[in-house]
């Protein structure tokens, strides 16, 4: 009997390490930035001033939603996504291990002004 509790003691306890591991699903269109709370529903990201949509969630560094009343500091790094509006819906605070897993995404570069050969310009006489 103290054997079997024994290997029963030993097998949770191998176990339990996979619940601190946990990798949170952040989704493929969520945005990198650099939050700072401002009044509610109003929030600062990359230095713009942004507006939080009504059902907007924030999630803490513990996977837990906080109140936007409650956050404090100021150059939070975060991933958020918007709704089609335009606002922020989702806001995701990040650990220190999730701001090295995860890049920052480069700004978008316009596509170079076509260029117009001459002969496009003879046909169109």
């Amino acid at each position: 009997m103290r054997i079997f509790r024994l290997l029963i003691s030993c097998v949770l306890a191998a176990t339990a390490w996979q619940a601190h591991a946990f990798e949170r699903p952040f989704p493929e269109n969520a945005k990198r930035g650099v939050m700072t709370p401002a009044n509610y529903p109003q929030i600062v990201i990359n230095d713009k001033s942004r507006t939080l949509s009504a059902g907007a969630r924030i999630w803490n560094q513990d996977n837990l939603i906080e109140m936007p009343a409650s956050l404090r500091g100021e150059e939070i790094p975060v991933l958020y996504t918007e709704d089609n509006t335009g606002d922020i819906n989702r806001v995701w605070i990040l650990t220190p291990d999730e701001i090295k897993r995860i890049p920052e995404k480069p700004a978008p570069k316009p596509l170079p002004a076509p260029v117009s050969s001459g002969t496009d310009a003879q046909d169109a006489q």
